[in-house]
């Protein structure tokens, strides 16, 4: 992917100067073949940061608006997530989320390694919010690893409703690949796929040290929007 190296080669120094950047656990991302990263979301540089600090290519999953987003800072974030083949989704509709994870499937059993937010969305207060069953089903359907992250510091960076982005210091903490029990493909699918999905974001939990909220990032976010 030439443009995807030329365009982290450009924003490089950028990047490295805003947040000094530090990545750990690089040994647990395989040299190669598909395998899903499933990683804590407080910020929309999460998208920017993981992948240009993973040697190999990442893709995310970003909502549409993120590529055509004005003002300066959203501008550079939809041209760099544009240059880094990052997935566009359009989350209306009723088979939006299913149709994303169909193509994401494909994207994986093609080989590549490709970024979830098992939140489903950013966290609302800098939390851990209760994880949602894609990375589950990704990882039932595909048999392929589940790779844990925490991302450290982007919040502060970029907070949620800012446009541009301020000094700080961001951290990637790359987990142990997750391994299942087998004995689960036994178990009904809705049952399986909680157990996987509690166990990645107790994973994510002990990266980041987030405190732990069992509920869904969105209905929070809800509750605050009528709280305003």
């Amino acid at each position: 992917m030439p443009q995807y190296r030329l365009s982290r080669i450009v924003a490089g120094p950028f990047l490295r100067a805003l947040a000094r950047p530090r990545l750990t656990g690089t040994e647990n991302i395989p040299a190669s073949g598909g395998a899903i990263l499933a990683a804590n979301h407080l910020s929309a540089i999460d998208s920017v940061y993981l992948p240009f600090m993973v040697e190999r290519p990442v893709t995310f999953s970003a909502k549409i608006e993120y590529f055509s987003a004005r003002g300066f800072g959203s501008r550079l974030l939809a041209v760099y997530l544009k240059a880094t083949n990052q997935l566009s989704i359009d989350r209306d509709g009723a088979r939006a989320a299913q149709d994303t994870l169909e193509v994401v499937l494909a994207r994986l059993l093609s080989g590549e390694l490709f970024g979830i937010y098992p939140e489903g969305t950013r966290s609302p207060d800098g939390k851990l919010y209760r994880g949602r069953p894609g990375v589950a089903w990704l990882a039932l359907k595909s048999g392929l690893p589940v790779i844990p992250v925490g991302m450290m510091g982007t919040r502060r960076v970029l907070p949620p409703g800012k446009l541009v982005p301020r000094p700080g210091k961001v951290e990637v903490r790359i987990g142990k690949p997750l391994v299942f029990d087998p004995a689960l493909a036994d178990e009904p699918p809705a049952k399986a796929r909680r157990i996987i999905t509690e166990q990645v974001m107790a994973a994510i939990a002990d990266l980041t040290g987030q405190e732990y909220v069992h509920v869904y990032a969105s209905d929070r976010k809800a509750e605050l929007a009528k709280e305003a």
